[in-house]
C-alpha cells in the first residue's frame, strides 16, 4: 500500500511538472481536456485488456462526482495560482486536498497506529514547507478563497475513488476522465475559449495524461489495500516531487524550507511504513 500511494505522488507531481510546462504555450482547458481523454482511453485499454467487469452502480455514482469534483480543484486551483499568492494558494490546497480524506478516514476505518499518524502529520508539514514561495509579492490578493474551494473539491475526489467497491478499478477512471474531458469541450465550446495548440505539445500530452492516469490508478489500489487516511496523505506528497523536479530540471532557487521539507518527506515515509506494517 506504501508502495502504490508513493506511485500515485510520484505520477501526479510528475504530470504536475510536465503539464505546468505545456500550459506556458498551450490554453490550459484544452490541455486539461486532452490530457483527461487520453487517460480515458488509456484506462479503458487496461480495463478491456485486464477482463474488468464493468462498475457496479455504486462506483458509476462516486466516479462521475469524483470526475466533477476533480474537475471543480483543477480549476479553481489555477485561477487561485493565477490571480493570488502562491505561497498561500499552493499549500493551502495541497494541505486541505490531503485533510479531508484523512478526517474521513479516521472516521470510517479509525485511527490508525501512532507512528503512522506522526507520519501522516509530518507529510502535511513537509507539504506546507516545500510549496512555499518566499518573496511573493505582498500586495496581490491571497487568493485564500480559490484555495479553500480547490483543497475541498480534490478532498472530495480523494474521498470519492477511495470509496470504490475494489471489484474493478480501471472502469471507474474511464468514467470520470470522460465526465471530465466532456464538461471541458463543452465549456470551450459554449464560452468559445481559445484552444488551438502548437503541433508538438499534443504529444507532450499524451505522456502528460497517462501520468495522470497512473496516478489515480495507483491511489484508487492503494485505498483498497489499505487506509484510506494514510494513502490519501502519501499521495498529497506529489508538490514535493513538482518541487524537485523544478530544481534539478529547472534549477530553481532552493531555499531552506525545500530541504527540511524534502528530509521530512523522507521520515513521513518512515513513519507511515512502520504503521502501516
Amino acid at each position: 500500500m506504501v508502495v502504490l500511494g508513493l506511485a500515485s505522488a510520484l505520477c501526479w507531481g510528475s504530470g504536475d511538472f510536465g503539464g505546468g510546462l505545456v500550459t506556458r504555450r498551450a490554453p490550459v482547458l484544452s490541455v486539461v481536456a486532452v490530457t483527461q481523454a487520453v487517460g480515458a482511453v488509456a484506462a479503458l485499454l487496461l480495463a478491456i485488456a485486464r477482463g474488468e467487469p464493468f462498475p457496479v452502480p455504486s462506483d458509476i455514482g462516486l466516479a462521475i462526482l469524483a470526475g466533477f469534483g476533480g474537475l471543480v480543484g483543477i480549476t479553481c486551483l489555477y485561477r487561485g495560482l493565477a490571480v493570488g499568492r502562491m505561497g498561500v494558494v499552493a499549500p493551502t490546497t495541497g494541505v486541505l486536498s490531503a485533510v479531508v480524506p484523512v478526517v474521513v478516514g479516521f472516521g470510517l476505518q479509525g485511527v490508525p497506529h501512532p507512528a503512522a499518524v506522526g507520519g501522516i502529520l509530518a507529510a502535511i508539514l513537509a507539504v506546507i514547507l516545500v510549496t512555499r514561495a518566499p518573496g511573493a509579492d505582498p500586495n496581490r490578493p491571497s487568493g485564500i478563497r480559490w484555495a479553500l474551494a480547490a483543497g475541498l473539491s480534490i478532498g472530495v475526489f480523494n474521498v470519492c475513488i477511495g470509496q470504490l467497491s475494489g471489484s474493478t478499478a480501471l472502469g471507474p477512471l474511464v468514467l470520470l476522465r470522460l465526465v471530465q474531458a466532456v464538461v471541458l469541450v463543452t465549456i470551450i465550446l459554449v464560452a468559445r475559449q481559445p484552444w488551438r495548440m502548437p503541433r508538438d505539445i499534443p504529444p507532450k500530452l499524451i505522456g502528460i495524461g497517462l501520468l495522470d492516469m497512473g496516478g489515480n490508478a495507483a491511489f484508487i489500489l492503494a485505498t483498497q489495500a489499505g487506509a484510506l487516511a494514510i494513502a490519501a496523505v502519501l499521495s498529497s506528497l506529489y508538490p514535493v516531487v513538482t518541487v524537485i523536479l523544478a530544481i534539478v530540471l529547472l534549477r530553481e532557487h532552493v531555499t531552506r524550507s525545500h530541504v527540511v521539507g524534502i528530509a521530512l518527506t523522507a521520515v513521513a515515509i518512515a513513519l507511515i511504513a512502520l504503521g502501516a506494517a
